[in-house]
């Protein structure tokens, strides 16, 4: 897929998953605080920092496509994993926000039984939100925008954080009042974990952390079938954006002369940009057989 259709389809995605997000939060905050539900309005405000982070989103994708220049001779790509970065922030915050309210309303008492209405904006929530998440989910993963899939995990914490609110205000409507406000504790202490969870992951990906084990066998199959490399000696690869940087030393006669290592070199860089998904650039170091090598840094290659 190329940039131009990759961008288009994130924008689309984003829009769509935008407007409903301030739709949902305006409905629940309100609904939540006329209805007295502590944990409608704490619903609510999760939808509102899902609106925050979309917004994040689109502006991340606006400037991952844009193409390599002076000053990022290696693209753009990084603004992706900073803008999931953001997302994980505006989660642990607004989970915080809503920990602190909701536990202040428990001490001083500030707990009635919801209206029915509450219970119907809940019930609607969890479906319209799910649907978001399979929606987004699957559009992130067409097009390998991480930013996309974690924000499809945010609507999913809102459908959880709907489900919650809805069993706090059933509960309070069974007579059990303290439900409601116990529920709001449960939505913000689920926030903060996603939220967490979130921001490592585009913490790792900002330190280069190497990918899953599947990408590193792909390369290294279609390394094995050159018939000029007698061996892969070692194997790096980082995430940039949708895409990866592939680092790799492989080993070949010590008689070929330097055109002839250099024409290797290419053929293993032309084979894995040809047959493995997702890769930017390659960058080949030829190793004569029996010469010593000593590789600085850790070894991300499997034990190769």
């Amino acid at each position: 897929m190329s940039e131009v259709s990759r961008y288009a389809v994130s924008q689309k995605v984003s829009i769509i998953t935008l407007i409903a997000n301030l739709i949902f939060a305006v409905i629940k905050m309100f609904v939540g605080t006329v209805f007295r539900s502590h944990a409608l309005v704490a619903d609510g405000l999760h939808s509102a920092s899902d609106a925050v982070s979309t917004i994040t989103v689109m502006v991340g994708n606006r400037i991952s496509k844009e193409p390599p220049d002076y000053e990022h001779p290696y693209g753009h790509g990084k603004a992706e994993p900073i803008a999931t970065k953001v997302l994980g922030i505006l989660l642990v915050i607004g989970g915080l926000i809503i920990l602190k309210e909701t536990i202040h309303a428990i001490l001083v008492g500030d707990i009635s039984v919801p209206s029915k209405l509450v219970l119907w904006t809940a019930l609607a929530s969890i479906l319209v939100k799910e649907l978001m998440y399979h929606y987004t989910y699957r559009a992130g993963k067409k097009v390998n925008n991480r930013a996309l899939i974690a924000d499809a995990i945010h609507h999913r914490t809102d459908a959880f954080s709907s489900i919650a609110a809805l069993i706090g205000a059933g509960g309070a409507r069974l007579g059990y009042p303290i439900l409601d406000p116990i529920a709001g504790l449960i939505v913000a202490l689920f926030i903060l974990k996603m939220g967490v969870e979130v921001f490592k992951d585009a913490a790792n990906e900002l330190m280069d952390a190497a990918p899953d084990e599947e990408k590193f066998k792909e390369i290294i199959d279609v390394v094995e079938t050159i018939d000029q490399v007698i061996k892969l000696r070692n194997l790096k690869i980082r995430t940039h954006g949708p895409n990866y940087f592939v680092d790799i030393r492989v080993v070949v006669n010590n008689e070929l002369t330097v055109v002839e290592g250099h024409e290797v070199a290419v053929e293993v860089r032309r084979k894995i940009q040809e047959y493995c998904d997702g890769i930017q650039e390659v960058l080949v170091h030829i190793d004569p057989k029996g010469v010593r090598h000593i590789e600085s840094g850790y070894i991300n290659s499997n034990e190769i």
